[in-house]
C-alpha cells in the first residue's frame, strides 16, 4: 500500500468517525433541547431565539423575564468557555466535554422542585454551550452541535455554489448537524410528554453513553477536532507594518 493512499484510508476513518459523533452530540443537544424547552418555556441552546425574546420582554415591561434570558446568554456563552477549558485539561477531549455535560444534565434532573426551576434552566444552558467544545470541525470543515442556522446557511451557499460549476460536496456534510439535531428534537418532545419528570437525566445517560464510547478512540484523535487557535495575534501587526 503506499504512502498516500494510507493517508487518504487515514482521512476517511477520521471523517466518519466525526460525522458518526457530530451526529450522535447534536442528536443528544437536539433533545435536550425540547426538554428544557417544555420545561421551562424558553430556548437553552437558542441564543439567537432569546436574544429577540429578551429584547420584546424589555420593551413590553417585562423586565424580570428579560434579565432571565439575558442571563441565560451569559451563562451559555460561560458553558462554550467551560468547555474549551476542560478540552485542554484532559487528554481525552471529547470525552472529558461530554462527562462534563453528562453531569450537568444529571444534577438539572434532580431538581424538580417549582423552587429551583431556575438554577434547573441555568443548568441546562450552561450544558448546551459546554457541549460545543466537543467537536468543532471536521476535517477543516466548521461544524455547529447546538445551533444548525449557520449549519443551513453553509448548505445553502454550497449548493449555490454548486449550481454555479463548483463540483466540490463536502458542503453536505452540513446536513449531518441539522438531521441530529431535528432527530433528537422529535425523540425529546414526545419523551417530554411521556416521562418529564425523567427526560433530563435520560438526556444525561445518552451523552455519558457517548462519552464513554470515545475512550476506544485514539488519543490524537480526540485533539483532530478542535479548531486550530491562531499562533500568534502579534503576526498582523508585523505583516501591515511590513507592507
Amino acid at each position: 500500500m503506499t504512502r498516500a493512499r494510507r493517508r487518504r484510508i487515514i482521512r476517511i476513518q477520521r471523517t466518519w468517525t466525526g460525522i458518526a459523533l457530530v451526529a450522535a452530540i447534536s442528536f443528544i443537544a437536539g433533545m435536550t433541547d425540547a426538554v428544557g424547552l417544555r420545561l421551562s418555556g424558553d430556548f437553552v441552546s437558542f441564543m439567537t431565539g432569546n436574544t429577540t425574546r429578551a429584547a420584546i420582554s424589555l420593551a413590553d415591561g417585562q423586565t424580570h423575564h428579560g434579565l432571565i434570558l439575558l442571563l441565560a446568554i451569559l451563562v451559555f456563552v460561560a458553558g462554550n468557555a467551560l468547555g474549551v477549558i476542560v478540552a485542554h485539561l484532559v487528554a481525552r477531549r471529547i470525552f472529558g466535554v461530554l462527562a462534563g455535560v453528562s453531569i450537568l444534565l444529571a444534577t438539572a434532573s434532580l431538581l424538580g422542585e417549582p423552587s429551583l426551576h431556575l438554577p434547573r434552566f441555568y443548568l441546562v444552558v450552561l450544558a448546551m454551550g459546554m457541549v460545543n467544545a466537543a467537536v468543532e470541525h471536521i476535517e477543516g470543515l466548521p461544524i455547529g452541535l447546538t445551533y444548525v442556522t449557520g449549519a443551513l446557511s453553509r448548505l445553502g451557499r454550497g449548493i449555490g455554489a454548486f449550481i454555479m460549476g463548483e463540483r466540490r460536496f463536502d458542503w453536505g456534510i452540513q446536513l449531518v448537524p441539522w438531521l441530529g439535531m431535528v432527530s433528537g428534537a422529535m425523540t425529546g418532545a414526545i419523551i417530554g410528554i411521556a416521562m418529564p419528570q425523567f427526560a433530563l437525566f435520560i438526556a444525561a445517560m445518552l451523552s455519558l453513553a457517548v462519552a464513554l464510547s470515545t475512550l476506544m478512540l485514539r488519543r490524537a484523535l480526540h485533539q483532530r477536532y478542535k479548531n486550530r487557535r491562531p499562533a500568534a495575534a502579534s503576526a498582523v501587526p508585523r505583516t501591515l507594518a511590513r507592507k
